[in-house]
């Protein structure tokens, strides 16, 4: 069983000073409203309504906590953050996400890596850009999810790939990877699941776990 399939809601947060100041490995997933985002956890936890999956898009204003663990042991945190790009969203909010998203993503000592994910229709947009200027200079890895793969063809998928990784090598250099996904008919599920898991698990306050038998 995935290390993924024991994860919990843990909290909602609004504020940078109300982020867990608990010492454990955060996985942050972004990307924007309508993107798969909240379909791509679900998927990846093996649960029909971790992360909430809204019609409307903005819907989901906070960041969401969801913990990794197994026996009420926690190892780390998955990170839903809010999705961005909604033109409908008043501008006092579109400015307290900005505000929010990047202070937690420059300053967060916690986060092990980003999760983004990207319409694989629509590819890099600039605020998809936006968000890799943020991460890209923690030196961190960013693992990008090319979601919805199973709305184009097996050849644009794949030509959407390579585009996508080409231009995420020029933003990240080496921490950038990126893969296609769909949560509907469960493509690259394995992949993302071992890329999540080895972040979260390769960290130190894991190292001892690591000896142990997967639960």
């Amino acid at each position: 069983m995935s290390l993924l399939h024991h994860s919990q809601f843990f909290t909602t947060v609004n504020h940078f000073k109300d982020l867990p100041t608990a010492n454990f490995p955060e996985v942050a997933f972004a990307g924007r409203s309508n993107a798969g985002k909240s379909s791509a956890i679900n998927v990846l936890c093996n649960q029909k309504r971790l992360a909430f999956s809204s019609n409307t898009p903005g819907r989901t204003q906070h960041i969401n906590y969801f913990t990794v663990g197994r026996r009420e042991e926690t190892y780390g945190y998955l990170v839903d953050l809010p999705g961005y790009g909604y033109a409908q969203t008043p501008r006092d909010v579109k400015d307290h996400w900005n505000r929010l998203l990047s202070q937690y993503l420059e300053e967060h000592s916690q986060i092990k890596g980003l999760v983004l994910m990207l319409d694989i229709r629509r590819g890099f947009t600039d605020l998809d850009r936006q968000m890799v200027s943020w991460f890209a200079p923690l030196a961190k890895p960013i693992h990008v999810l090319l979601t919805k793969s199973d709305k184009v063809t097996r050849n644009i998928a794949h030509q959407t790939l390579f585009k996508v990784k080409a231009e995420l090598k020029d933003m990240a250099g080496d921490w950038g990877t990126a893969q296609l996904f769909s949560s509907s008919n469960r493509v690259g599920l394995e992949e993302a699941t071992e890329v999540i898991s080895n972040w979260i698990m390769s960290d130190p306050v894991n190292a001892h776990r690591l000896e142990q038998p997967a639960p």
